[in-house]
């Protein structure tokens, strides 16, 4: 039976989760505080996201749009290689390359795959109320909106993971990063991570003309760089082994974004009646293993595989959160773990860490690499997971 499922939030969790929801038969309307959708600067889909693309019938768009990663290399500041695999790397563990496509890109494929009418933006959510049988919405204007059930996708910040869950805590982790995307292309040896003692810069080819990259640091929460972010970037890393100067340098300062990051404590009950959490609602994580933006689609994928096999929604979505908790937090405590390293203090200490890690056998980081990001990781519910 088709249901009438509100989403709040038009990020890649919530417009991903829309595009599976209407491919399985259900209205979906979405609802998104922004004025506009699809900002941002780069993303890194690996093939697990890549297959829960297929699933929701847009994986071939989103390959076409994007750039590849095949090996996936590290190296010291001064371009000494900690890390550098075969050619083919990712290609012959996970299936297939990482693709890289601008965020805005991303969005807009999702975008498109929804009737226009679907999307309302510019619209705040300030309460949710959800029962076995439904769920009401309260916008900040006062007008209140029924629907079937709820989706919430409407990040770390979430209405709908505070309506389940009571007060989360949000933490500021300790660094910040920085994102930009560079007008050079990328020699594609190079794509991976330049690494110094407290500082991280990843760089991927973004299409043959760009390249996507981003730096962490470990400073005060609320920051800002007094000659601007750019200079400072420059400065600071203009005695790295190249591409990094360039790549700052052919990076327009007015597209330089900079966020402070944050943890907030994990969502206990992920549904409560017709309301479902999904994406960063659910399970904000760090940046380091490239998984915050996967690991959404593969909400969406699921979460509608779930609600296809089970008539009741109540049911769906308590299913939903049984079978992806496990996998997700185990995810999320590998990328904080990895933070905590990159971050550490003294950054001498961590800097050693991190060189530390070139010793650790290629079969072995291959082998873990292949049980996060494979195409084979991301794995649909069948009729015998019903019992979750």
């Amino acid at each position: 039976m088709s249901a009438h499922i509100s989403v709040i939030g038009a990020g890649i969790a919530g417009l991903s989760a829309a595009v599976a929801l209407r491919r399985a038969g259900h209205e979906v309307s979405v609802i998104e505080q922004r004025a506009e959708v699809g900002s941002g600067s780069g993303i890194s889909l690996w093939p697990n996201a890549l297959a829960a693309l297929d699933a929701i019938g847009l994986g071939d768009a989103v390959r076409q749009a994007g750039g590849r990663v095949t090996a996936g290399a590290i190296r010291w500041r001064d371009g000494t290689w900690v890390r550098r695999p075969s050619a083919q790397r990712i290609v012959d563990a996970l299936g297939e390359p990482l693709v890289v496509v601008r965020r805005s890109t991303l969005t807009d494929i999702l975008r498109d795959a929804l009737p226009v009418s679907a999307v309302h933006a510019g619209v705040a959510v300030t309460a949710v109320a959800a029962t076995e049988s439904s769920a009401r919405i309260t916008l900040a204007d006062g007008r209140v909106r029924e629907a079937d059930a709820v989706v919430g996708a409407d990040g770390v910040n979430s209405v709908v993971a505070r309506t389940l869950n009571g007060p989360l805590r949000t933490r500021y982790v300790g660094y910040t990063a920085w994102r930009g995307v560079a007008a050079c292309p990328l020699d594609p040896d190079l794509g991976g991570e330049t690494l110094a003692p407290g500082t991280q810069v990843g760089h991927v080819p973004l299409g043959t003309s760009h390249t996507y990259w981003f730096a962490t640091e470990r400073t005060p929460e609320g920051s800002t760089s007094p000659g601007g972010e750019h200079a400072y970037l420059t400065a600071k890393l203009a005695g790295w082994a190249e591409p990094i100067p360039r790549l700052v340098a052919a990076t327009d300062p007015a597209d330089l974004l900079r966020n402070d990051l944050y943890d907030r404590g994990q969502a206990t009950h992920w549904s409560r009646g017709r309301a479902v959490l999904i994406g960063d609602a659910a399970h904000p994580m760090r940046p380091h293993l490239g998984q915050g933006g996967c690991q959404a689609l593969e909400d969406a994928a699921i979460l509608a595989r779930f609600v296809d096999l089970t008539p009741d929604l109540a049911t769906a979505f308590h299913r939903f959160g049984a079978y992806r908790k496990g996998r997700v937090r185990r995810l999320v405590r590998e990328a904080e773990l990895i933070g905590r390293v990159l971050n550490f203090r003294p950054a001498a200490l961590g800097g050693l860490a991190s060189r530390a890690t070139a010793l650790i056998p290629e079969r072995v980081v291959t082998s873990h690499l292949t049980g996060i990001a494979a195409g084979s990781a991301f794995v649909l519910p069948t009729p015998a997971d019903l019992g979750g």
